[in-house]
């Protein structure tokens, strides 16, 4: 094995960031450049958005995402940045616990020190989510492998019930708790972010609670003052900015002016903060 001290103080240092009332705030990147400009903004790590991710590689999102393909783009976020980096590996790329295990070893291979691995099911025929038990195993092969190359790997499990709809309180914390018995670090739930939800999962799981977030949810302060220990932006940021793109194309297509680019960010300035690494 190779020396993995950088790891693993790369994952000591991205533990050490959740911290209930005093969020990490991730917003969430899909590339190299959107990586950067995150960093440079002053994000204390880069965690990155699976939709994004599959996006700018011309996939959908939803387990249709090759691991290989992912991984190559993970590494080059990791190696753009200096701050420590998760990946949004969705299910985990693989459709057992081995493969979910041969996941992590790629993704710490890649530089990455902290994974989400979410709980819904998307083959046609299937539940929204996966079984409780069967999402525990892919959990602890997860943490199985990361502990065995002797990095303390930040495991984020992603539980969909509100997303989903498929779900209350009491099943959401269920699978919280047997998931974080698994070996989960941190507990994430999207779809919720009713002050007085989030209130109650803060109190209830055993663990660091992350919130998505985008409009029309409650402030980071709020969600920090609720006991919230991490907070992400999901898809919103990719989604904003690939609405810049078709607005400008409409623009310029229907009416050949260019207002919609107006404010963007100079080429200079872009250029500059790549080949600083460089």
């Amino acid at each position: 094995m190779t020396n993995q001290q950088p790891l693993r103080d790369r994952a000591l240092a991205f533990r050490s960031l959740h911290v209930p009332g005093r969020p990490l705030v991730l917003p969430n990147a899909w590339d190299a450049m959107s990586a950067r400009l995150t960093e440079d903004a002053g994000a204390a790590a880069v965690a990155t958005t699976s939709a994004g991710l599959a996006w700018a590689l011309g996939a959908a999102d939803g387990d249709r995402l090759e691991r290989g393909r992912a991984l190559d783009a993970v590494a080059r976020i990791a190696a753009t940045v200096r701050v420590p980096v998760s990946a949004d590996i969705e299910s985990g790329y693989a459709d057992d616990p081995t493969g979910v295990a041969d996941t992590v070893r790629a993704v710490l291979a890649a530089g990455a020190v902290g994974v989400n691995i979410e709980d819904a099911l998307y083959e046609e025929g299937s539940g929204p989510l996966r079984p409780v038990g069967e999402q525990a195993e892919r959990i602890a092969a997860a943490r199985e492998a990361a502990d065995a190359q002797g990095v303390p790997l930040f495991v984020n499990a992603r539980i969909d019930t509100f997303l989903r709809g498929t779900g209350d309180l009491d099943a959401t914390l269920e699978r919280a708790a047997a998931f974080r018995a698994a070996g989960a670090d941190g507990i994430f739930v999207p779809g919720a972010v009713d002050p007085g939800t989030v209130k109650v999962l803060a109190d209830g799981v055993d663990g660091p609670l992350n919130i998505l977030v985008g409009p029309g949810a409650p402030p980071v302060a709020e969600l920090a003052a609720l006991g919230v220990a991490r907070i992400s932006t999901g898809s919103a940021l990719a989604e904003a900015a690939h609405a810049v793109v078709r607005r400008a194309a409409r623009e310029l297509l229907d009416a050949g002016t260019y207002g919609a680019l107006a404010g963007g960010l100079a080429y200079g300035e872009l250029n500059a903060l790549l080949a600083q690494g460089s």
